[in-house]
């Protein structure tokens, strides 16, 4: 009788198990799992308000207390995020080893971003001062992260990013290739008219990567002939080369809305009004 109540024992709590990794997850498709998804996306968004609006000085001071009455709420919420998210990760087979896989969980760069967020608040005093700590709460902004967990629409950029990531990959070696080419060229041409403009060929990197952009760089351009030139052809490969992450981009979620579509899943209003918009967007791209 004692094995058999051991033994339902368990087997409770691996049930507890999976359903709590369900809910936190965004794959339980009950009630409650819903209503608990989106409090902790709601939590993740004020927080990341919360430290935009504390960069404030005058409204930290008015709603000092009001800020920290949300941090104490989301610490506690997160510290128990965490601990529950170890504890059920073993039920993903990526984690089922009960220790190498929560060591291996814990390493994982969301879970280190979690650990970043409330590992700081309970450190000593004398490690931490007020300055740094307010400073370490740039890590609740990562969270936004998680919000792709909760997030349809997060989901769906999250898969075209992973679906994409090659070309991505590529098109940023190659953007960073002529931005390193043609800051060097502008730097030999205009080092010896403009040495305060061009000192060097880091810092004209930064004049590179804002013209290759369209952007300028306030009232410092070119002023030799070639160097106009030169930085002509650079604006004229800029428009073409910063137009392609945004093709590659747009192609991406076609292909991923297309997709969902063949798997019967269905297609939300934004997402559909996203669909209709992208051959548009693709098209202006290429004219």
């Amino acid at each position: 009788m004692l094995r058999d109540g051991i033994s339902r024992l368990g087997k409770g709590i691996a049930n507890l198990r999976r359903r709590i990794y369900g809910i936190l997850e965004a794959t339980d498709p009950g009630l409650l799992a819903r209503l608990i998804n989106l409090f902790i996306m709601a939590l993740i968004i004020l927080n990341a308000v919360a430290v935009v609006l504390e960069s404030v000085e005058e409204i930290y001071i008015q709603y000092d207390k009001i800020f920290g009455s949300i941090e104490s709420i989301s610490l506690a919420v997160f510290a128990l995020e965490y601990l529950l998210r170890a504890w059920t990760c073993t039920v993903d087979p990526s984690y089922a080893n009960p220790v190498k896989g929560r060591i291996k969980f814990a390493l994982s760069p969301l879970a280190l971003i979690d650990l970043m967020v409330i590992l700081p608040f309970f450190l000593p005093d004398s490690l931490l001062d007020l300055r740094m700590l307010r400073a370490v709460r740039i890590f609740w902004i990562l969270k936004l992260l998680r919000i792709g967990r909760y997030s349809r629409a997060m989901a769906t950029l999250e898969n075209v990013l992973r679906a994409k990531k090659e070309e991505l990959m590529i098109t940023f070696f190659a953007i960073v290739l002529f931005l390193v080419f043609a800051s060097s060229i502008i730097y030999y041409i205009e080092h010896s008219v403009q040495p305060q403009n061009f000192p060097s060929i880091p810092a004209t990197m930064w004049w590179a990567l804002l013209t290759l952009t369209t952007i300028g760089y306030d009232d410092i351009y070119p002023q030799t002939v070639i160097g106009k030139i030169v930085g002509s052809l650079i604006i004229i490969m800029g428009v073409g080369m910063f137009a392609l992450p945004t093709g590659i981009l747009a192609s991406g979620f076609i292909e991923e809305l297309q997709r969902r579509r063949d798997e019967g899943e269905e297609e939300s209003p934004s997402e559909g009004g996203l669909r209709r918009r992208l051959p548009m967007i693709s098209s202006l791209r290429r004219r």
